[in-house]
């Protein structure tokens, strides 16, 4: 039963990253950056704005906190054990994709970003609410479109938001830590995934404004510490960063298996498991960021995009780029390793320092990761059902948390993978619609790019 299971949503997950969907995520990417007028260099101005405490519109949270949350749903087990499962099967070029779609994708978080907030409502306990479904159905007037995409929210998080990053601590902790015999196993992992059920109780049940409160604390530490810790072992790793530029570059163009060897095939993967575990990473496309980017305390829609965007910088484009270096400059890549294990095997090279850095950075991004997407669920459901729906949602989330620590890997993986394309495909239809809308916002809050507003 388990098997076959695993095998349908293995099938699926494969059907829906095919060419179409990975051509429309990419071709997004592209399309949105032209149309923003590149609105990637504007960075610095977005960097700046980020850090900002101050109120300066309605809204429920600061925009750090917005961004703060943004990013503990985003910086997760795909900055760490994604990235290596995207190196074992496409070889060491899939970083390259996964950073192009994460510095592309910068234009597609601002963009989800514009129309989150132009769109958002006001709901009746005075809290805000936003994202793609109400884009769709104000925007677009395609309600039915905007419950499609609340729907596949609803279940997406509970793969990549939580279950995915439950059973990564789990794995991690049998294969590296604890490494129990086969009758310990199952006593592990119902008693990890407890106590991160626990953890998640103790924040969740409190609203945004109490995951917020946490996020604002934890996300800075967890990810300095994570890449100060990546630079210790790249430091180690010097005298292999110059082959290791060359195979990732290599692979991106010409297909570099994990094994060794130049191949078509493994090519179409580099590209495939670049896009895909980009996605997984960033979100960028997949409508994510801009449900809690719709509760911030902004005075127009680009002020917020803005800040937004940064996410997907941080999270690829440094954070995940710190990994892959990491992974491929060890060399570890081409024995054939597990996706857990290699990323051991390439930290585990700093001895003792090295494999603490890789747990802390596990363990809190896998936490954070948890407290942010518990979020977007719960405003997805609250579309679908009304307000009613929030508190079963977090009760319901709490306990995946503890189903996440003790299903089989490959079918946690999987089934993340096809719910985040299928929740992407109505989001980019959006943002294609609406490009004109989020050119539209842009060239009227202008002032805002270049810091004069």
């Amino acid at each position: 039963m388990i098997d076959s299971l695993s095998q349908a949503i293995s099938d699926l997950s494969s059907a829906v990253w095919g060419l179409p969907l990975i051509a429309l995520l990419f071709g997004t990417h592209l399309f949105l950056t032209v149309r923003t007028g590149f609105i990637q260099r504007f960075l610095p101005q977005a960097i700046r704005i980020s850090f900002s405490r101050e109120k300066e519109g309605a809204g429920d949270v600061s925009q750090f906190g917005a961004l703060m949350t943004a990013l503990a749903a985003t910086i997760g087990t795909g900055n760490i054990i994604g990235v290596a499962g995207a190196i074992s099967a496409g070889g060491p070029g899939a970083v390259l994709w996964m950073w192009l779609t994460g510095v592309f994708g910068i234009a597609t978080k601002y963009s989800e970003a514009v129309l989150a907030v132009k769109y958002r409502v006001q709901m009746p306990d005075g809290s805000f609410a936003g994202g793609p479904m109400y884009a769709l159905e104000r925007g677009l007037n395609m309600k039915w479109l905007g419950m499609i995409f609340a729907s596949f929210t609803c279940i997406a998080a509970f793969g990549i938001g939580n279950m995915a990053q439950a059973n990564s601590v789990v794995e991690m902790l049998r294969d590296e830590i604890i490494k129990p015999d086969k009758d310990s196993e199952t006593i592990m992992r119902w008693v990890a995934g407890s106590v991160m059920a626990l953890l998640t109780a103790a924040v969740i049940l409190g609203g945004v404004k109490s995951i917020a409160k946490v996020c604002e604390f934890f996300v800075p530490i967890m990810a300095v510490f994570y890449v100060a810790g990546c630079v210790f072992v790249l430091a180690k790793n010097f005298g292999g960063l110059p082959q290791a530029l060359v195979d990732i570059w290599n692979g991106a163009w010409n297909g570099t298996a994990a094994v060794g060897g130049f191949t078509g095939a493994v090519l179409s993967k580099a590209v495939q498991q670049g896009i895909a575990r980009g996605l997984f990473s960033n979100e960028s496309g997949l409508g994510s960021a801009p449900i809690v980017a719709a509760a911030a305390q902004t005075r127009n829609p680009v002020r917020q995009a803005l800040v937004s965007s940064t996410g997907t910088f941080w999270d690829t484009v440094v954070v995940c780029l710190m990994t892959g270096l990491v992974i491929v400059s060890s060399g570890h890549w081409k024995e054939g390793l597990p996706k857990s294990q290699l990323t051991a095997a390439a930290f585990g090279d700093l001895h003792t320092i090295g494999p603490i850095i890789l747990l802390f950075g596990l363990i809190t991004f896998v936490f954070s990761t948890i407290l942010g997407w518990s979020y977007y669920g719960e405003k997805a459901a609250e579309y679908l059902f009304g307000h009613k729906a929030v508190m079963p949602y977090r009760i319901a989330w709490v306990v995946m948390v503890l189903v996440g620590s003790v299903w089989p890997a490959k079918m946690v993986w999987d089934f993340s993978d096809a719910a985040n394309g299928l929740m992407a495909i109505p989001n980019l239809i959006c943002l294609i619609c609406l490009s004109g809308v989020v050119a539209a916002e842009t060239k009227a809050h202008a002032n805002d790019l270049t810091g004069k507003g």
